[in-house]
């Protein structure tokens, strides 16, 4: 492990070298890929160099034990190496961490595509609780939110709806939220007060940018139409929205949310990208399944991996076994001890998987 590390910071400095070599400074490809390397170590640069300083603060209190101490200055010194030995263990942990191998997408924004499946109405108002539970939890999180579709239902709700979460890190956490998600209820319309159970789906994507997909004009048809619904006085009177359809693939993506037709594609083209690497990406992963399955999945949206049970104030997530009493703070938004939870469950099976 600590030749690996030695290996990261020796990169590290490299690094500091080639940002002040003029020849990178002027091409600005290199200077973003160095730019974000350096990045991606830092952190683990800084905690192994403060393990190095510890361990040299050991090694130096264990020889001053080899001295002639009076018993107030032995004790002392043997109180200092158990806080060494602590903080030792406690880095050495986040070190075995930083080295797991990172998710490239992790710092990117993800767009979020969330639908009412089984249970009509009642499916299409807990779209809506989930929408409102991860805006919350991403105004928390000081990230932006930037819906590109939705179709509401007339009770309330959303069949579906696609948004943006723009911030540093939105990927890394939202993507364990891919899945199936089951609410247990008494609908407000339910006069016997019977629990009914519904589903809605959420699909999380890192957003892709031009060089990762290869997305060519000829593969693309572009067709226009009025928008429909609430949007102004816009609507139903200017071809202001977008339908674009990958002919390779068959994805298709609408976007009606803007006045602008300019607009509209714009958005039209990042869920497409979005969309067609999300496909890649899940294929790759079924062959990596297929030879290894991982504890915590973050693919197959047929999979169930939550329910929320509001009789009980109750929110179990089914990959890790965690059930919390607390489902009116999570739909505020509180959302994150699961996230936490599954991030820790993901590090510690990456982290087995490393060592075997």
């Amino acid at each position: 492990m600590f030749d690996r590390l030695q290996a990261v910071e020796d990169r590290y400095e490299k690094l500091n070298e080639l940002l002040s070599d003029p020849a990178v400074v002027s091409d600005s490809a290199k200077l973003r890929d160095y730019s974000k390397e350096q990045s991606d170590i830092q952190e683990t640069v800084e905690v192994y160099r403060q393990y190095k300083d510890a361990k040299a603060q050991h090694a130096d209190a264990k020889a001053m034990l080899e001295d002639k101490l009076d018993a107030d200055m032995r004790e002392m010194v043997k109180e200092e190496l158990n806080e060494l030995e602590e903080t030792l263990e406690d880095l050495e942990a986040r070190l075995k961490i930083l080295l797991i191998p990172k998710d490239p997408n992790d710092d990117k924004n993800v767009i979020m595509e969330i639908r009412g499946a089984a249970g009509g109405d009642e499916a299409a108002l807990f779209a809506g609780d989930l929408y409102r539970m991860y805006s919350r939890y991403a105004e928390a999180n000081n990230w932006k939110i930037d819906v590109i579709e939705a179709s509401t239902t007339g009770v309330g709700g959303y069949k579906e709806i696609i948004f943006m979460i723009n911030g540093r890190g939105a990927y890394s956490k939202l993507k364990y939220e891919n899945g199936a998600h089951r609410v247990q209820r008494v609908p407000e319309t339910e006069s016997g007060g019977r629990i009914h159970t519904s589903t809605a789906t959420v699909a999380v994507m890192p957003e892709t940018e031009e060089v990762e997909v290869e997305v060519h004009d000829k593969d693309i048809r572009v067709d226009t139409f009025a928008s429909s619904g609430p949007g102004g006085q816009s609507v139903n009177t200017t071809m202001s929205a977008v339908r674009l359809t990958h002919l390779p693939t068959g994805i298709v993506v609408s976007c009606q949310d803007e006045k602008s037709q300019i607009k509209n594609k714009e958005k039209a083209m990042k869920v497409l990208r979005a969309r067609i690497y999300d496909k890649f990406q899940k294929e790759a992963q079924a062959e990596y399944d297929a030879v290894r399955k991982s504890a915590v999945g973050t693919g197959d949206r047929s999979e169930r991996i939550r329910t929320y049970n509001f009789p009980q104030n109750r929110v179990t997530d089914h990959r890790i076994g965690l059930t919390i009493q607390k489902l009116d703070q999570v739909l505020e938004g509180k959302v994150g001890e699961v996230i936490d939870a599954l991030i820790v469950e993901d590090q510690s099976s990456r982290l087995e998987n490393l060592e075997d």
